[in-house]
């Protein structure tokens, strides 16, 4: 199976990682201008692996994010996946579910959302909000009519297990998975509802309920801690990326994207001998500009 690549912010296997000694922010990072620059070639060798990958049509890619409101999810994806031919991409954001999903298991609704062989799939938010959000707010389990009775302890156990249980079929069978956790800073989230409600532009972005959420910050904090150490495997790890500064957190996704997509030795699939031949003659054939009318 596919194995994670290496990064200072890989979240590790032994269920040891402590949120409180993740950074939001490093000191010694890049300039700007310089994220810019080394993210735009990033996604140049991103859109070369994504040619290869529809063409080979033996893996999928799967990139989880999940964060807090503000942290950068959607301009992340838009950053990052910008020079992608969008037909062998698809981006999925999963919010309040609906009733029909309420009358399934809580993987269905994205279950029915996977990538295809060949493709890119992107979850803006995911399965996880079963265990972050349901976990701070566990009155929302009154609406999922759950068959039995489970203390809550129980039931994100078992939630965890069914997550790992998911993911590492999806792992067997070609499936790319890669979840970033991006890590922003309250009072940078704080920063950034500021600025949404100062500039005419951003004033939509901005919802009173995020703020409300933001109230329960530890309670994310440790929800988001017991998830990323429940989960995280070499099949399917979970990243901690900085989310305080912008382009250098766009950066590392990019970085990890296209060293796991390299890691496949992704090639264009060989031509048959015969097709070969037939080809020739074609191109024989081609060579001869058609006759006037």
């Amino acid at each position: 199976m596919f194995k994670a690549p290496a990064s200072n912010f890989l979240v590790p296997f032994n269920g040891n990682f402590q949120l409180a000694e993740s950074a939001t922010r490093l000191d010694d990072i890049p300039d700007k201008r310089t994220c810019k620059q080394r993210l735009e070639a990033l996604v140049g060798e991103f859109d070369d692996l994504q040619h290869r990958l529809y063409a080979a049509d033996k893996h999928s890619v799967l990139l989880v994010f999940q964060a807090m409101d503000a942290a950068g999810k959607d301009s992340t994806i838009r950053a990052v996946m910008s020079g992608l031919n969008p037909t062998g991409c698809q981006v999925f954001s999963f919010k309040q579910p609906s009733a029909e999903e309420l009358d399934h298991d809580f993987l269905w609704r994205t279950a029915k959302s996977l990538p295809q062989r060949g493709r890119i799939g992107v979850f803006n938010r995911s399965y996880y909000e079963e265990v972050l959000v349901v976990r701070v707010h566990p009155e929302y389990l009154g609406s999922q009519k759950l068959p039995r009775k489970v203390a809550l302890d129980d039931l994100w156990q078992e939630r965890f297990e069914s997550i790992r249980d998911h993911e590492k079929h999806l792992a067997r069978n070609g499936t790319v998975i890669l979840k970033f956790w991006l890590n922003v800073s309250r009072n940078e989230q704080r920063e950034r509802f500021l600025a949404r409600l100062e500039d005419p532009a951003k004033n939509w972005k901005f919802s009173a309920g995020d703020v409300k959420e933001s109230a329960r910050w530890k309670d994310y904090m440790y929800a988001y801690e017991e998830a990323l150490n429940a989960t995280s495997r070499s099949w399917a790890p979970w990243y901690a990326i900085p989310a305080d500064d912008k382009p250098f957190m766009r950066l590392q996704v990019a970085e990890i994207i296209v060293a796991a997509l390299k890691s496949l030795n992704l090639e264009f699939p060989k031509v048959p001998e015969e097709q070969r031949e037939k080809n020739a003659a074609m191109r024989q054939q081609l060579a001869e500009p058609y006759p006037e009318d």
